[in-house]
């Protein structure tokens, strides 16, 4: 180590030593480096700082042999004990960042302006907590601004800095998106108001417990304010008592543990603090319980505000000026809000911006100015912005200023086009590497993460098809395509019920609802698709998927399998806009399924890339029907027994068979149960095929599967329908005329869109979000 040290540091004497002096030529990382108090004055002595004048005449006089070479001391870093309770132990973070992502960290962190480029799946969202997380422990005192386009991103992004090694109480979300995080703690201003207040009298009655294990009689854990004197008056000075005592007897290995003045406090650790057999070790942990110490009352003088503070509203805007150091919102509540934030002194060192190709160029100019300038100096010391050009822009409903003024270029773009310098991230690990090569063609350099080589679930197929990717051409249902009910209301309803009865294939398999989201390019044709789902699952006490909504929402989100109806049969519309195409192939992990027109989009020359590879495989969907659990042994390119659907008719018949037969294995469970069959109430071996929300039909949907690949069950051997016995029973009805469902005519009521208005339904319980009509987009 010492040797290659010496390589690469030529021009400096590296002497390696352990934390007593002596030397150690062996160390183990982390390292501490100490520099001379000469090196520490002089910064051209620094390693590395080659360009300065200065540096090359030292280099030179080191050459005539006029100076010694400077010492550098490097001795192992041993962190400081962060104390005797799990819950002083730091979070630790398992992301392991690419090259390139670490290049990001380090630019965020410098002054300036740093620009991030994140393709989908390239852990943008990871690259922006880490720099936050960097931020926060190497400038404490600086505050940063967090601003996103949509509450669904700053969701995900607050939710994993939650994880990391930030205190809750400097965290604050505004907006109404607070509702929706997936946690307990309230992080909007009342409810870290409200959690401070609580926080208050717990730290009190610890003081209230440490006084009692000091013998003091005062009741010094009534205020904050008398706990600031008890720490000065007894608690530092005990602790400066008991360093000097320490300083004077290093050579007693047992002196820690029989003088250490809070043994008694720290009497209900989940493990002994001192061992007695080392004077270092005990030692290193002293210094933990004090640090243990020193925090409670530190968060003690920041309540202390809170405690002086009688209003509400006063506390609140304390908490959002001074007290959070992480504050979290969209642009548009930066925008509303911005005249009472610049009333308040709302002030802030450093801003993040993510989805910023997103965001139209005054949304993203409005936080800067949030701050007033002091003395003539802007206090803004850092401005990261990451977002992906390459997907969706900006909304402009007024087609003049999107098409003659480019008000859909963000601010984001602008500086993209005009050279500023930028990273680009350049690994995902979102989708398996076959769904990757739709979309990577748009990008320079788009790899993959070894985690999607390496992981299992990457390397199996989807149980139930013969393939993980498939676009499949849907003919014209009942003699009509695309329709429109009203003006740019666009639906297809061969697609809806298509794209319906693939989804209830798959839960009849076993899929999960919440792993499935049907997209959509149109409003319209989501409306019609809920509606379907609607009247052909709710009889069947089917879960919906888990989100029913258009590319253009999806944005910014993933899942496991996505079904896609591109709707339109004779003109191809607004996914002409490359961005659009590149958003709708990038949400799947594992299976992406896209319903269409072949022969409208096979022609169109932007979408060329991606549809020459969708094109090489057949158009029909290929399904195994040997396989009827959500989990299959079989590898991913192997495709099995393959059965092609020839039409929506076809996969109609399929779908009515295995749900008659669950409906006769349902009757035949209840009026006869088998004793060797599971229990219809309690099912035991169904919690990761079918959820347990379904009740008695999920049990009988697990149920049905089983019986129809096992025809060794005793007694009901007879009733026991074998896969060549059901694809007989499909090819026979395939012959006979009917139509794929028993009522309604595919279409249902579906309602139609106002300018301007919104559509809700409050009996669905399919996570629809509300449809606002697209203004008019260009046609062919």
């Amino acid at each position: 180590m010492q040797a290659m040290c010496s390589k690469a540091l030529p021009d400096y004497e590296v002497t390696f030593v352990n934390s007593d002096g002596t030397e150690n030529l062996h160390p183990s990382p982390p390292f501490k480096i100490r520099l001379s108090k000469k090196m520490r004055e002089s910064s051209h002595a620094l390693p590395g700082n080659v360009n300065s004048n200065s540096t090359a005449k030292h280099a030179d006089d080191m050459a005539d042999g006029g100076s010694q070479k400077e010492k550098l001391i490097v001795e192992t870093y041993i962190p400081a004990d962060p104390g005797p309770y799990p819950q002083d132990k730091p979070k630790q973070n398992s992301v392991r960042f690419t090259p390139t992502q670490i290049g990001a960290i380090i630019s965020g962190i410098q002054p300036g302006l740093t620009m991030v480029v994140g393709p989908p799946g390239t852990g943008k969202t990871d690259t922006a907590v880490q720099i936050l997380n960097v931020l926060y422990h190497n400038c404490p005192s600086q505050r940063t601004l967090i601003i996103t386009h949509s509450n669904q991103a700053l969701n995900d992004l607050f939710e994993k800095i939650m994880q990391r090694d930030v205190p809750a109480r400097y965290l604050l979300r505004l907006g109404q998106g607070e509702q929706e995080l997936a946690t307990d703690l309230d992080f909007s201003r009342q409810g870290r108001v409200n959690a401070m207040l609580v926080r208050r009298l717990e730290l009190l009655g610890e003081v209230s417990k440490l006084a009692r294990s000091l013998r003091l009689p005062e009741d010094v854990g009534y205020t904050c304010e008398t706990a600031a004197y008890f720490w000065l008056l007894h608690v530092y000075a005990c602790w400066e008592q008991f360093l000097a005592a320490c300083a004077q007897n290093e050579d007693k290995p047992t002196f820690v543990k029989d003088c250490f003045p809070f043994s008694e406090f720290f009497s209900d650790t989940p493990q002994p603090i001192f061992t007695g057999e080392s004077f270092e070790k005990d030692m290193h942990a002293a210094k933990g319980c004090f640090k243990h110490l020193s925090t409670i009352f530190q968060e003690l003088e920041e309540c202390r505000a809170f405690e002086l503070l009688k209003s509400t509203v006063e506390r609140a805007n304390y908490l959002m000026t001074k007290q959070a150091k992480i504050v979290a919102m969209t642009c548009t509540h930066a925008a509303l809000k911005r005249r009472d934030f610049l009333q308040l002194g709302f002030k802030f060192d450093n801003l993040l911006m993510e989805e910023t190709a997103q965001i139209l160029e005054r949304e993203t100019f409005i936080p800067m100015l949030l701050l007033r300038q002091e003395d003539g100096h802007a206090r803004l010391k850092r401005c990261i912005l990451i977002g992906d050009h390459h997907q969706l822009p900006p909304v402009v409903k007024n087609m003049a200023f999107q098409k003659y003024i480019h008000m859909d270029q963000s601010l984001f773009t602008r500086f993209v086009r005009l050279g500023v310098p930028y990273i680009e991230l350049n690994a995902q690990g979102r989708a398996r590497p076959s769904i990757a090569r739709l979309y990577n063609w748009r990008y320079r350099e788009l790899g993959d993460l070894p985690y999607v080589h390496e992981q299992e679930i990457f390397h199996k197929a989807n149980a139930g098809f013969s393939f993980e990717y498939q676009l499949v051409d849907v003919p014209d249902f009942r003699g009509r395509g695309e329709s429109a009910p009203s003006p740019w209301f666009y639906q297809n309803e061969g697609e809806a019920e298509y794209i319906v009865s693939v989804y209830i294939y798959m839960r009849l398999i076993g899929y999960p609802a919440n792993k499935i989201s049907i997209l959509t390019t149109y409003n319209g044709q989501k409306l019609l698709i809920c509606d379907v789902i609607n009247r052909r699952c709710k009889p069947w006490n089917i879960e919906p998927p888990n989100k029913v909504t258009t590319v253009d929402k999806f944005q910014g989100q993933q899942n496991d399998f996505i079904l896609l109806s591109l709707v339109r049969t004779r003109f191809v519309g607004h996914l002409r806009d490359v961005r659009r195409l590149i958003v709708a192939m990038s949400r799947a992990r594992l299976g992406l399924y896209v319903f269409c027109r072949r022969s409208l989009f096979e022609q169109c020359y932007e979408l060329q890339p991606t549809f020459q590879i969708l094109l090489q495989r057949p158009d029909k969907l290929g399904l195994n029907l040997e396989e009827c659990t959500p989990f299959t042994e079989r590898p991913l390119g192997e495709t099995g027994n393959i059965r092609y659907v020839t039409g929506i008719e076809d996969i109609g018949h399929l779908v009515n068979f295995r749900l008659e037969h669950l409906r006769q294995m349902q009757l035949m469970q209840y009026y006869a149960p088998q004793a060797n069959e599971p229990s219809l109430v309690v099912p035991e071996n169904n919690a990761d095929a079918i959820p347990p929300e379904n009740g008695t039909a999920g049990s009988a949907l697990n149920n049905t599967n089983q019986h129809m690949v096992v025809e060794e069950n005793g007694d009901a051997s007879d009733t026991v329908i074998s896969n060549k016995m059901e694809e007989d029973t499909v090819k026979d009805g395939m012959m006979q005329e009917g139509n794929m469902t028993d009522e309604g005519d595919g279409k249902g009521d579906v309602a139609t869109e106002d300018k301007g208005g919104e559509h809700a339904d409050a009996k669905d319980k399919i996570d629809v979000e509300n449809a606002e009509p697209k203004d008019k987009m260009e046609e062919e």
